[in-house]
């Protein structure tokens, strides 16, 4: 079916992505700060959603084998519902730390330093990250944990049939009979949860953007705003994705079964496609170590010259024009 061909490049696009980005990171030293860990997580997280949706997808799509026992449904909400909240934790973790970099450069560590930090500085840097790393999957596992026992124990007598692609909590509640008071007690947590997240994120965007622009210098100014870019991005291709489709429903009675399943699967897929092509063209340091590992040393040799060879050139001309 035409359906499966967005799901499949999607997948595709999102499995090496993803893997790639985790290998640059976990293998350069010079990586290992709070910024790329927290990347790495991210990637980590759009590989499990992604791998736990598509594959069974695209069994439906190419094979028809739409069965689907409830113990593997179930599973698949709590992978689903989990993830997802882990990832809107990470980005917070992340804003925080852009916020640290721009409004407290001095609290924060110098990726210089940790370029030629010792292996016990930087194991000290990965255990702090995955400290903090930790707290989002305890509150991805509080919010999720209660969805998944609250749906185990509800009685499905309306119809077996999901008329979607993956088990998400609203497919079930539709076909779910019964008292469902505390079904959406769960429901509203997980909303609240998110829309926490959002806010925060929004308040530091708007402390980090403030001070940038109280820089003086443009070029510090730009620098600034262009390290927030890539991560800004990521938010508003997760958010608006949710977003444009919750409201894309609520608007478009009249669209197809087939036009539905494919706007749910925006916000799910969408995002673990683009993460890695945005940070992978947006990162000078990522694109650096993989042109090392694809192009070979010489062509990244080369390409950081470049810089040098201007700095170098600039001295020279102001020796010149103090001499005159």
């Amino acid at each position: 079916m035409w359906i499966s061909i967005p799901f499949f490049i999607s997948y595709v696009t999102a499995l090496p992505g993803n893997s790639l980005l985790i290998f640059i990171i976990l293998t350069k030293r010079s990586l290992h700060e709070p910024m790329y860990l927290f990347l790495c997580m991210l990637a980590g997280a759009d590989i499990v959603l992604s791998t736990c949706t598509i594959p069974q997808a695209l069994a439906i799509f190419w094979f028809h084998a739409g069965d689907i026992s409830l113990d593997r449904c179930i599973t698949q909400l709590f992978i689903i519902h989990s993830t997802f909240i882990s990832e809107s934790g990470i980005l917070l973790l992340m804003a925080f730390d852009r916020y640290i970099a721009i409004c407290y450069p001095l609290r924060r560590p110098n990726p210089q330093v940790t370029e030629h930090a010792g292996p016990a500085q930087v194991a000290v840097v990965e255990m702090q990250c995955l400290r903090v790393g930790d707290k989002a999957g305890v509150t991805s596992l509080g919010v999720a944990v209660p969805l998944v026992v609250l749906t185990a124990k509800d009685r499905f007598c309306w119809t077996a049939v999901i008329r979607h692609f993956t088990c998400e909590y609203i497919a079930l509640l539709s076909i779910a009979c019964g008292d469902l008071t505390f079904n959406w007690l769960g429901l509203a947590m997980w909303l609240v949860t998110v829309t926490s997240d959002l806010a925060l994120l929004g308040t530091s965007y708007t402390y980090i953007i403030y001070a940038a622009f109280q820089i003086s210098s443009w070029g510090a100014q730009a620098k600034a705003l262009h390290m927030c870019g890539s991560h800004l991005l990521v938010i508003l291709t997760i958010y608006l994705s949710g977003l444009s489709t919750s409201i894309i429903f609520r608007v478009a009675k009249t669209v197809s079964q087939d036009v539905q399943n494919l706007l749910s699967a925006i916000y799910l897929l969408l995002p673990g496609a683009l993460n890695p092509v945005i940070y992978v063209v947006r990162t000078r340091e990522i694109q650096q170590h993989g042109e090392k590992m694809f192009c070979g040393k010489e062509t990244a040799q080369k390409a950081g010259e470049k810089p040098k060879r201007l700095q170098n050139m600039r001295v020279e001309t102001a020796r010149v024009r103090g001499l005159y």
